[in-house]
Formats: structure tokens, C-alpha cells, sequence
């Protein structure tokens, strides 16, 4: 499994901005049970596509900063990042092939 980075309120930008590749972040919840159904799918695509994305998950009860940050109203909440910017949002759960056709990794 490729590695998926842990983001927290104190490193997420930094992480963001050291990213070489456009970096994909779950903004997610332990007690959201549609969150747990797209962790693992989340983590197969930080394995399948380590060489286009890098993929980080970040607990929004953790870490409110960065969720009120981007607006973060409704978990799961998936964002495609490109150059330190929000470039796509995906909303809920999702099967991998929509999350992978939603981000052009397909």
C-alpha cells in the first residue's frame, strides 16, 4: 500500500506545498459511516496511482482549521489539489472507478 499522509491542521500546508505531484485529500470523520466505506477505496487509489497523486486524509474533528478552511459542510469530502490550489471537489461516498474518472487518473 502506497503511503497515505496523516494531515492535521499544523501540517497541511506545508504538506500541500512540498507535494511534487497534485496531492488528493479525504476530509473525513471516525463516526461517518459513508467515510469509512470510501477510506478504503481512498487508499487503493494512493496505491494504484502513486506515481500521478499523492494522498492524504485529514480528520475533520481533529483538525477544524482546515476543514473551515475549504468549506467543509458534509463528509466524506474529497479535493483533488493542483499547484497548492483546490482544483475538484467530490462529495460522499464513491466506487473507486468514479473517484479515479472524477480526478483523471483513469
Amino acid at each position: 500500500m502506497a503511503d497515505v499522509k496523516t494531515l492535521t491542521d499544523a501540517n497541511f500546508d506545508s504538506e500541500l506545498a512540498e507535494a511534487s505531484l497534485p496531492m488528493i485529500v479525504d476530509f473525513w470523520a471516525p463516526w461517518c459511516g459513508p467515510c469509512r466505506m470510501v477510506g478504503p477505496v481512498v487508499e487503493e487509489i494512493a496505491g494504484d496511482h502513486a506515481d500521478k497523486v499523492v494522498v492524504g486524509k485529514l480528520n475533520v474533528d481533529e483538525n477544524p482549521g482546515v476543514a473551515s478552511k475549504f468549506g467543509i459542510m458534509s463528509i466524506p469530502t474529497i479535493i483533488l489539489f493542483k499547484d497548492g490550489e483546490a482544483a475538484k471537489k467530490v462529495i460522499g461516498a464513491r466506487p473507486k472507478a468514479d473517484l479515479e474518472r472524477e480526478f483523471e487518473l483513469a
